[in-house]
């Protein structure tokens, strides 16, 4: 009897269970059903109209005047940098905006936000990241591309992106002066067709705790529009510049190489108390720390890149192996000058005892 109640019981509550989610989802499919697809039939049929005699191939107001592009970037995330071999990753929203008298369009809605899906059917800048060495599109879950459409014929074309980039990283300067770079230009189109311009605040970062810069600390960022010109198309293009200005932090080259140079240093002056007649004890200490600073100077510039200027880092473990080195020639040069004070008192004692002896012989 007990066994009948409870089982009564538990199908009591998987019915209740199964009542109330049945009416949750029956709920949610009314609400999806609740609108109205006079929006969708409008949206077909503005997209057909539009796509009806479009030709992609053509940029908008060709042979009428110059097509402009507004850029903007959105940064989600920069690192991480490779100082060794000057190259750095960067995470970007790109989003570019023109204008196309093509789809213009008479209706109620005055935006129309489409997905990847439209990107292919109409005309989209040619523009190319001039220092990348290597870039990926996002296309988890779907192509991270986002289209919108204004009434006016103003188009809104966003993409995230992944790019390997080059960089002359500015070492002169120690820890401050340090750059990263990203160009935007086209690749077909000249100046007198095709013209990229700067928005108002169009370059803006995330937070920076998601950033992997590990060495360095940001400083801020700059834009810039400068003008090519090259011999061979005879024509100009615009080139569209970010500049990301870095500090290097200096706790890892302080624990892997300023540290250990500076107590070389010191170790390298204890012989200064060791007596001068200890030569195989001040010897080896000797040649000891300028192998020491050699391996330190080795494992430094593994960590820099190979440039021909000298930086800090170079002239400061120069120094230290100056001082080293300097430590063990002064033993050096004492050793030889003591041997030498000592030779014309072992030559006066040498002939005192052959005169003595030869009187005595005699």
């Amino acid at each position: 009897m007990i066994v009948v109640m409870i089982f009564k019981t538990h199908t009591h509550t998987h019915n209740t269970y199964i009542h109330t989610h049945t009416d949750e989802y029956d709920d949610v499919t009314v609400n999806q059903m609740l609108a109205p697809k006079t929006h969708e039939t409008d949206t077909t049929q503005i997209l057909n109209n539009l796509l009806k005699e479009y030709d992609k191939k053509l940029r908008p107001d060709i042979g009428v005047k110059p097509t402009v592009i507004d850029v903007d970037i959105y940064i989600n995330s920069i690192g991480p940098v490779s100082s060794i071999n000057m190259e750095y990753q960067i995470d970007i929203i790109f989003a570019q905006t023109w204008t196309d008298s093509r789809l213009r369009y008479n209706s109620t809605k005055k935006i129309l936000t489409l997905n990847s899906n439209m990107v292919g059917l109409i005309w989209l800048p040619d523009t190319i990241f001039r220092n990348s060495k290597s870039a990926d599109s996002h296309w988890i879950t779907t192509p991270n591309q986002l289209l919108r459409i204004w009434n006016d014929g103003k188009i809104l074309y966003t993409l995230r992106l992944t790019i390997n980039a080059e960089c002359q990283l500015q070492l002169e300067g120690g820890a401050k002066g340090h750059w990263l770079m990203i160009c935007v230009i086209t690749d077909g189109y000249p100046r007198d067709e095709m013209i990229y311009k700067w928005r108002k605040n169009s370059v803006q970062a995330a937070d920076q705790k998601s950033w992997r810069l590990y060495q360095f600390d940001f400083m801020g960022l700059r834009n810039t529009t400068d003008i090519i010109k090259t011999t061979a198309a005879f024509c100009d293009y615009v080139v569209m510049s970010v500049y990301f200005d870095l500090s290097r932090r200096m706790g890892y080259f302080t624990i892997q190489t300023y540290i250990p140079c500076i107590l070389t240093v010191v170790l390298s002056w204890v012989s200064f108390w060791i007596k001068k007649d200890a030569t195989p004890a001040r010897t080896a200490l000797g040649i000891t720390t300028v192998l020491t600073m050699t391996t330190l100077s080795t494992v430094a510039r593994t960590s820099l890149p190979r440039v021909s200027y000298v930086t800090a880092m170079d002239l400061f473990v120069t120094v230290c192996f100056l001082f080293v080195f300097a430590a063990l020639m002064e033993y050096a040069t004492l050793n030889y000058y003591s041997y030498s004070a000592r030779r014309p008192t072992c030559n006066k004692t040498k002939r005192l005892v052959s005169t003595m002896f030869c009187i005595n012989q005699s």
